[in-house]
């Protein structure tokens, strides 16, 4: 690791926690406007292992949010361009871009396993309960989840809590509604980011179209990012912790 652009981290939480902070390994599902924020603030922090995973390409209408997004870089995968980009932020970094989908079907090709920590910022809600459950059923994993950052403006209102205990997010009492129903529940506890502030309705229109979402909402840059922010925080808070004893 380069100690010269991570000296400052390094004199705040010193060299034995930024040893344990380099060989932890870190998979993010989703790098929009949550998880590439979140990809950007872990590789920032000294995370030297870490594999980025999502399916789609560059939009314009990702511009407002998403810290790949350029005009320069649409139509492109998005996990080839956040790549790029955290490889010029830790040129000795471990990078790993997969552009696929992770699904019932696919859950199997990524070996949750082999890491330390899962971080959940996908939108498809199936695709979502699936990781949710897959990943807690996995002792060594610690999984941390992203709820919905949509349709909010206020960033101070961001919060975390246990999955169970999240309020004003619709995304999420719907995915409790489903496991209960179906009876499949997450084998243990997680945390997740939310926002308590409650959603307000889109007021403008688009012809925007998504297939695994039922309708597209609004969005904004300073909510979203701090979502990332947030879940890279709980990576590294719960790293500094488990160092220090």
């Amino acid at each position: 690791m380069n100690q010269t652009s991570f000296s400052r981290l390094e004199l705040l939480v010193g060299s034995e926690a930024m040893q344990h902070i380099s060989q932890t390994k870190v998979i993010i599902f989703g790098v929009g406007g949550v998880g590439g924020w979140c990809a950007e603030s872990l590789v920032r922090s000294g995370i030297c292992h870490l594999t980025i995973v999502d399916s789609d390409e560059v939009s314009p209408t990702n511009v407002n949010r998403q810290i790949m997004a350029t005009s320069a870089t649409v139509g492109e995968p998005k996990v080839n361009v956040m790549c790029q980009r955290l490889l010029e932020i830790n040129p000795e970094a471990e990078i790993t871009a997969l552009h696929k989908t992770y699904s019932a079907e696919t859950k199997e090709d990524f070996h949750l396993e082999q890491y330390d920590y899962v971080i959940d910022a996908i939108d498809s809600l199936k695709d979502k309960i699936q990781l949710i459950l897959h990943a807690t059923s996995i002792d060594s994993v610690t999984l941390f989840s992203s709820m919905g950052a949509a349709l909010r403006t206020d960033p101070f209102s961001v919060r975390c809590a246990e999955f169970w205990k999240v309020r004003n997010d619709t995304l999420g009492a719907i995915m409790r509604k489903r496991m209960r129903q179906r009876k499949m529940m997450p084998s243990k506890k997680f945390l997740c980011v939310y926002s308590d502030e409650l959603p307000q309705p889109n007021r403008g229109n688009t012809d925007e179209t998504c297939d695994y979402k039922a309708q597209i909402n609004g969005t904004m840059c300073h909510v979203t990012a701090t979502f990332g922010f947030a879940l890279a925080s709980l990576v590294i808070n719960d790293l500094l912790k488990n160092s220090s004893r």
